[in-house]
């Protein structure tokens, strides 16, 4: 299964005005990071940075002159994002966004079937929040220090550790035989089937005589009563069959 988690910085909350100006993604294939990354900042032709929006993520419209407008990124942004699923925290705004901007392309909208929303999943496992990233950056002990501004691309690799540990931790990409049904938002995944097989024949014991004898010493001094006696009742039994 491929999951692209993502993030974008926009230059104001109004997504019928306001424009995308950084998108960043990391890529994961049946739950591990494969090291890909998409990264990219968009000149948003005119509009202007809102203050309030700069004051957290710093991207001024200085640094945007010169930058690609989002035409000129748009067939390597659907090139690295085609056919995965797409993970973000609060996904409502991200998509919005980006959808905006592939409707002023004529292109169509990304369906929601495709998209992971970790704040619904945060607000699910843990509905007495709080459930900012930074919040469960600190619930799941992920170091998130070095973020003193958001950033696409950071909040992104920051992101994919809160999402693995939200659907279950990382014990979920072990590559066992998982049963986790159909579900598209990783609800199950805090509900998957281990499936173990098991050995065609149960393996030799590999204790000496020497070191059998000892050990039964040992536990005839302890007592009728003692709790090690039902586990070498349960041994020895297991071994005659």
């Amino acid at each position: 299964m491929r999951e692209i988690i993502f993030d974008t910085e926009t230059t104001g909350l109004e997504r019928l005005e306001d424009r995308v100006i950084e998108i960043g993604g990391v890529e994961m294939v049946d739950r591990f990071l494969t090291g890909r990354t998409f990264h990219v900042f968009i000149n948003p032709q005119g509009r202007q940075v809102h203050p309030d929006a700069l004051a957290v993520h710093g991207i001024s419209n200085e640094k945007l002159v010169g930058e690609p407008v989002f035409a000129d990124i748009v067939d390597q942004f659907m090139e690295f994002f085609d056919g995965a699923k797409l993970v973000a925290h609060n996904a409502s705004f991200d998509m919005g966004f980006i959808n905006a901007e592939l409707d002023r392309l004529g292109l169509p909208p990304i369906g929601n079937d495709r998209v992971i929303d970790t704040l619904a999943l945060a607000r699910r496992k843990h509905p007495m929040g709080p459930n900012t990233l930074d919040a469960l950056c600190r619930r799941y002990g992920i170091d998130n220090s070095h973020r003193t501004l958001h950033g696409a691309l950071l909040d992104s690799e920051i992101l994919a550790e809160v999402y693995i540990e939200l659907i279950g931790g990382k014990q979920t990409a072990l590559g066992l035989n998982a049963d986790i049904g159909n579900s598209s938002n990783g609800d199950n995944a805090q509900n998957m089937k281990i499936q173990l097989p098991l050995r065609e024949a149960v393996l030799a014991p590999r204790i000496s005589e020497t070191e059998r004898e000892a050990h039964n010493k040992l536990l005839k001094s302890m007592g009728d009563k003692a709790i090690w006696n039902k586990y070498s009742l349960e041994s020895e039994a297991s071994e005659s069959i």
